[in-house]
């Protein structure tokens, strides 16, 4: 009886030993500085240059979904150029994150950033002091003459004053930072100089994977660590309700062209058009609907004839809309 009680006495130190280095293992490896390169990006004052970062900001790239303030959304949705001077902020299991004031602003904006910083900040999602900013949005891939242009429409904006307070991170989402499971990701190859706009395959698959980001919301996905867990484009992604949704959570649908599961497999392009210009109908989707409605018909032609090209996923969603009281069931 003795022999029991000092192996579990030896047993429970243990334990509280490994508990502790653990804990301690997470505050000092939590904060560790990342290195990236500094892209060599220059913003430009001209006018041309500057009316397409605006049109990327508030058009496919919808910066402006999440850097105004909550109030300010429903606004942005209706078209009016609110200052992206944060304000959003999204709860999940790693923390609670928050969208920065991206005006120039000198104390609480980026008016002290360099061109060169915050074109690491969108390609590397690390900033001047090597400390990783989830990518949300993810960048990594835009051709340089896009970032370009969205820096140099972001300096041409008027500063607003407007402290946002810094992300919080969960236990969990720094224990997954420490072990990394969570960090920077650069891009997987060279990024282009430039892009060619026009209604093509090659074109719709650069907006829906480096601009509008449609992959990264209509792909299942670990919401812990963000790694994609389904076929890309084949839907399954959960939103948890949330305070514009009136209590009703939403699955993305299958947008590959599988003939009995996708959603816009039996459309006609001119159905497509329609639907990005028609906006939202259910109120607090994620879908950016009210700067999708703002995209040129070229490139939601290019991104209808991307997806069309994609290989079919038999992927049954059963529910996109589900309503307060029925079943968070995916599929």
């Amino acid at each position: 009886m003795k022999k029991l009680i000092n192996l579990l006495k030896w047993s429970g130190l243990t334990i509280l030993l490994l508990i502790a280095g653990f804990l301690l293992f997470v505050q000092f490896n939590s904060e560790k500085k990342w290195e990236a390169p500094y892209p060599e990006i220059v913003a430009s004052k001209d006018s041309s240059i500057i009316a397409r970062g605006k049109y990327l900001a508030y058009g496919p790239a919808h910066c402006g979904t999440c850097h105004v303030p909550v109030d300010k959304i429903a606004a942005v949705e209706q078209g009016e150029l609110i200052p992206l001077q944060g304000g959003w902020e999204l709860s999940i299991p790693p923390g609670t994150f928050r969208a920065k004031n991206i005006t120039p602003d000198l104390e609480t904006g980026i008016g002290k950033l360099s061109d060169k910083e915050l074109a690491r900040i969108l390609r590397y999602s690390v900033d001047g002091h090597g400390k990783y900013l989830i990518d949300l949005m993810p960048f990594q891939e835009l051709c340089d003459d896009d970032l370009t242009a969205i820096i140099s429409f972001l300096r041409s904006q008027e500063p607003v004053a407007n402290k946002i307070e810094n992300t919080e991170y969960t236990f969990l989402g720094k224990a997954l930072m420490s072990l990394g499971l969570i960090k920077p990701k650069g891009p997987k190859n060279t990024p282009p100089k430039s892009v060619t706009i026009d209604s093509t395959i090659e074109y719709g698959k650069y907006l829906a994977t480096s601009v509008a980001n449609c992959i990264g919301c209509h792909t299942e996905r670990n919401l812990k660590t963000g790694e994609y867990i389904g076929a890309s484009f084949a839907g399954g992604m959960l939103f948890e309700p949330n305070e514009f949704s009136e209590g009703k959570a939403f699955v993305s649908p299958n947008l590959t062209p599988d003939l009995e599961t996708g959603i816009i497999a039996r459309w006609d392009e001119q159905t497509f058009i329609n639907r990005f210009k028609a906006n939202r109908i259910h109120k607090g989707s994620p879908m950016p609907w009210g700067s999708f409605s703002r995209i040129n018909e070229i490139e939601i032609k290019a991104i209808y004839r991307f997806l069309k090209s994609l290989d079919p996923v038999k992927n049954k969603i059963e529910k996109t809309v589900i309503q307060p009281g029925e079943s968070i069931a995916k599929n």
